[in-house]
């Protein structure tokens, strides 16, 4: 059996009016690298994926989501506590990500984006070569005489 809490809705009342969170809400986020790209995972619980928008313009990743509720005509609402919102979350990339290459996937209301690094910024290994293991360039002038003169460089 449910018991009547005055404060509880007198709470929720104060929240209500003094809430100065009217605009996009964010979102909580892991950001790690993996290898040769970075993982975003964003956590937006109840959120419709087809209200997700991911762009990407010049070296800023802006993400924004609607949670939208259904209102239920006729319903007697006992309680209501989850509300309808919008969020958003803006990154900058910074040099070498590869922004053709980045990708989204929703599951289990976690948004999962992958930002690849570019080739650029890939770590590369440089070969050495000492002077005494480099080849030598050695041309020879020909002449009709029978031996080739050498000709030093």
């Amino acid at each position: 059996m449910a018991t009547y809490d005055p404060f509880r809705d007198l709470d929720r009342l104060a929240s209500t009016l003094f809430d100065t969170r009217r605009g996009p809400r964010r979102m909580p986020m892991d950001l790690y690298r993996d290898g040769d790209h970075y993982v975003l995972t964003a956590d937006l619980p109840g959120i419709d994926p087809g209200s997700v928008d991911i762009d990407v313009d010049g070296q800023l990743l802006t993400i924004r989501a609607e949670r939208t509720l259904a209102a239920g005509d006729g319903v007697k609402w006992i309680t209501r506590e989850r509300e309808a919102a919008s969020f958003l979350r803006q990154l900058n990339l910074g040099q070498g990500i590869d922004n053709d290459g980045i990708a989204a996937t929703y599951s289990n209301g976690v948004l999962t984006v992958t930002i690849p690094v570019s080739e650029k910024a890939k770590p590369r290994k440089v070969t050495v070569v000492s002077e005494g293991t480099a080849p030598t360039l050695r041309a020879e002038e020909s002449s009709n005489e029978q031996d080739p003169q050498p000709i030093e460089q």
